[in-house]
């Protein structure tokens, strides 16, 4: 049984690059399957900035639109994210992308993995119980 997971905006390039990682195949196998795919925000507005062309943000967003799009009070997020943030920093760690707090904390919020290919969240969960999928 596959678990519900936050696949983080790292996944989603693979997947609009046509990449076939292991990652990239399993968002895929989650779209086929018909399983829920949790976007946050963040994920949303990383995904959509990084397109090429109008026509290409237009396709994204509508694509985007059909998934599930967790949601928070924005400034519980924000509070939330910048603790996180902060108590990483007193114990020497430098998240490099703020932004990874924020999509953590939804994570940890809802108890859902993140499929990732980003560091920074290695970092995080070796220091909160945030859970990232093992692949």
């Amino acid at each position: 049984m596959k678990k519900d997971i936050i696949f983080d905006t790292s996944v989603w390039i693979e997947l609009i690059q046509k990449q076939n990682t292991p990652k990239a195949i399993l968002l895929r196998e989650y779209f086929e399957d018909d399983k829920p795919v949790w976007l946050t925000p963040t994920i949303l507005q990383e995904v959509l900035q990084g397109t090429k062309n109008g026509q290409q943000f237009l396709k994204l967003k509508s694509l985007l639109s059909g998934f599930n799009c967790l949601m928070m009070n924005p400034i519980e997020a924000a509070i939330e994210a910048a603790q996180l943030y902060s108590s990483l920093r007193q114990k020497g760690i430098t998240i490099r992308k703020p932004n990874d707090c924020l999509i953590a904390v939804y994570a940890l919020h809802f108890d859902l993995e993140i499929c990732h290919n980003d560091s920074d969240f290695d970092l995080i969960a070796q220091n909160s119980s945030l859970k990232i999928t093992a692949i």
